[in-house]
């Protein structure tokens, strides 16, 4: 199990990702919407924890700065080569920041961080299907252009158990 430092979007957003993922089922895609616990939201990992204390998470990541409103711009789609396919947002200045500021602090508390979440790393992304095969790739790209552009404001944040889905709201880092 993992924790999971991570932004939320805003409702209409998170429709808007959620139908996204139901195209995706329509077509027999498998999306994060039935993966594992299927417990899973539209979200942005900025740190992704692998061992932690998650009291200690908490505490440092209550003593960072209160964040400034965010918007997440989505108008790519890409793909890792273990096959996840995910959404690209602009890496503003803004959030690349934050997402340094968080992984600092949640160093601090001696949590082990997972290697693709490290500073100069890290590529932000908003998973759509966790096990894309190549051959799906034209069917996705075609369903996900008709939707994008799409801006996503950041309204809240969480740490997600990642096995379990449990979440624990962050209001400092919205």
């Amino acid at each position: 199990m993992s924790l999971a430092v991570c932004l939320l979007i805003d409702d209409p957003a998170d429709a808007a990702i959620r139908q996204l993922w139901r195209r995706l089922e329509d077509v027999c895609v498998p999306s994060l919407a039935t993966h594992t616990h299927g417990r899973h939201v539209p979200h942005l990992t900025l740190a992704a924890l692998r061992t932690y204390d998650i009291h200690a998470v908490q505490a440092a990541l209550a003593g960072l700065p209160v964040a400034a409103p965010a918007e997440l711009l989505l108008d790519a789609l890409g793909s890792f080569r273990r096959s996840r396919c995910w959404l690209a947002p602009a890496a503003s200045a803004d959030l690349v920041a934050r997402q340094e500021a968080v992984v600092e602090a949640a160093l601090g508390t001696g949590a082990d961080l997972h290697r693709h979440y490290r500073p100069g790393s890290w590529i932000p992304h908003l998973t759509l299907a966790p096990r894309l095969h190549t051959t799906d790739l034209p069917t996705v790209a075609r369903i996900v252009y008709d939707v994008l552009p799409l801006t996503a404001p950041v309204s809240r944040a969480a740490l997600i158990e990642t096995s379990t889905g449990a979440r624990h709201r962050l209001d400092h880092l919205v």
